[in-house]
């Protein structure tokens, strides 16, 4: 399936962007500015579902073959958030970019014995602005615009995947190329024994301090300071 893209800048450098579940390319909306003042071409996907990209059969392998048929191979750099990072994990080793950025990613789930359910993320579909506002209070006013934007384009059946199954299997065994793990504190999704894990393994691991789980949105100075070295 090819995706919808929406792409800033010209720069010599390539970076893509992959967002999480219920959003679209929007969230990247202040991190690809940044990206484009440091030289690079930035390229965000809708993932099928998602904005205005394709609907279809869901699947985080579905999501993941999706990426290798729209997004160029070896870019400079890949950043994934949450159902965004997943996927990247399983679409790396054929896209090949030079560094990966895995924020927050949805490899698992940091309490073994919570079932995430698709009906959890079915009743944020039509979630009111008061809603998203105090789940998110540390959101910007036009970040909540886009939630609200955002949650109106997507397929509430992208997240039926989920099946009321814990999130489980995912994390990788080793990078396929440098990589970055980026954290909420806590992340809800990498407990303290994969984070060591995936520190074990080769993997950089950084904890964003007071963030919560879209980091570029909560704390976005703290998110673009996690990214020093990557970038």
């Amino acid at each position: 399936m090819q995706l919808s893209t929406r792409e800033w800048g010209a720069g010599d450098r390539t970076a893509l962007l992959v967002h999480g579940l219920m959003s679209d390319s929007r969230t990247w909306r202040r991190v690809a500015p940044a990206l484009v003042e440091r030289g690079y071409r930035v390229i965000a996907v809708d993932l099928r579902g998602h904005g205005v990209s394709p609907r279809g059969a869901y699947g985080p392998q579905l999501f993941a073959d999706d990426l290798v048929d729209t997004l160029p191979r070896q870019a400079d750099l890949a950043l994934g958030h949450s159902l965004g990072g997943l996927c990247l994990s399983l679409a790396v080793e054929r896209l090949r970019p030079l560094r990966a950025v895995y924020s927050d990613p949805a490899w698992s789930s940091a309490d073994p014995d919570r079932h995430i359910g698709p009906e959890i993320f079915a009743s944020l579909k039509h979630a009111t602005r008061e809603r998203t506002i105090a789940l998110n209070p540390r959101w910007d006013a036009e970040d909540v615009d886009i939630e609200m934007a955002t949650l109106a384009a997507w397929d509430a059946a992208s997240a039926h995947f989920l099946g009321g199954r814990p999130l489980t299997g995912f994390v990788p065994d080793r990078p396929a190329v440098p990589s970055l793990v980026q954290l909420a504190d806590p992340s809800f999704l990498v407990g303290t024994e994969d984070a060591d894990r995936l520190r074990a393994s080769g993997f950089e691991v950084r904890t964003v301090a007071g963030a919560g789980h879209t980091i570029h949105r909560d704390d976005f100075d703290g998110f673009m300071k996690s990214l020093d070295g990557w970038l």
